[in-house]
């Protein structure tokens, strides 16, 4: 179980949420978190092993245990049939969570053009074409929302990460304006911007005890981040509770100074 105690939001218990890049990390924890409110949920993602493990996982106990659509999201058909397989088998949409993310790190000098279109590709591509495929489920539950996780990385001039802090740069943009669009259509939309979650891909790839000690020191509360930080602001968002909040960009990085 999720180890954030978060509010619980009775509107969203029985309600479609499909989020990307759920089977590990941030996204697990979203799945479980969405989950555990008793809503139905189905995640995308293209690691196979790693999702059927979290839903075997979560399962038992849950009212709807959590459904797994394989895709590549660099794939937009096969994203959109993901969708609408979403839809059909939750029984429609109310909320879209656009999770899924890769921070490849790439040097300026030996960066190539091939590096900065992957990186849009899976960043920023897949969150409009989701989006779209998306909003006529939203639209027709009456209480659509969008949560869109962008990151702080864009705000810290992190040299190893242009097209990724380009890409999250991007959400931001994208997601106000999708807010203008699909406002009048009942569906609000938001962005998350998480600082450094520490999950475990990041711990065997990118970050070290130095690294991570650094950056609680800049922060105001002295913790590491984990994925279930993320949780309670994404169903905040989500939820009747933010009714009317929507074109908004909120950091959630323990107050990074």
């Amino acid at each position: 179980m999720s180890k954030t105690v978060c509010a619980h939001h009775p509107d969203l218990s029985g309600c479609g949420v499909l989020i990307t890049g759920g089977a590990s990390g941030i996204g697990a924890a979203l799945v479980e978190g969405f989950a555990r409110q008793g809503a139905r949920v189905a995640f995308i993602d293209i690691d196979a092993s790693a999702a059927q493990a979290l839903v075997e996982r979560l399962s038992p106990g849950l009212a709807h245990p959590p459904l797994f659509l394989q895709a590549d999201l660099r794939d937009t058909v096969r994203l959109h049939a993901c969708v609408r397989q979403a839809a059909e088998l939750l029984g429609g949409l109310r909320v879209l969570v656009n999770n899924a993310a890769r921070d490849d790190r790439h040097d300026l000098e030996t960066m190539e053009e091939a590096d900065w279109d992957e990186a849009l590709a899976i960043n920023l591509k897949p969150l409009l074409f989701t989006a779209k495929a998306a909003a006529p489920y939203l639209q027709a539950s009456g209480a659509g929302a969008i949560v869109n996780f962008s990151s702080i990385a864009y705000l810290l001039n992190m040299g190893e990460l242009p097209a990724y802090s380009a890409a999250k740069a991007g959400i931001i943009g994208l997601t106000k304006s999708l807010a203008g669009r699909l406002g009048p259509k009942g569906i609000r939309v938001n962005a998350l911007l998480p600082g450094m979650v520490v999950t475990e891909r990041q711990k065997a790839l990118w970050l070290t005890d130095g690294a991570i000690a650094a950056m609680i020191d800049r922060q105001c509360i002295k913790r590491s981040l984990v994925a279930d930080d993320m949780v309670g602001p994404c169903l905040f968002l989500a939820s009747q509770g933010a009714a009317a909040l929507t074109a908004q960009a909120i950091i959630v990085d323990g107050g990074v100074l």
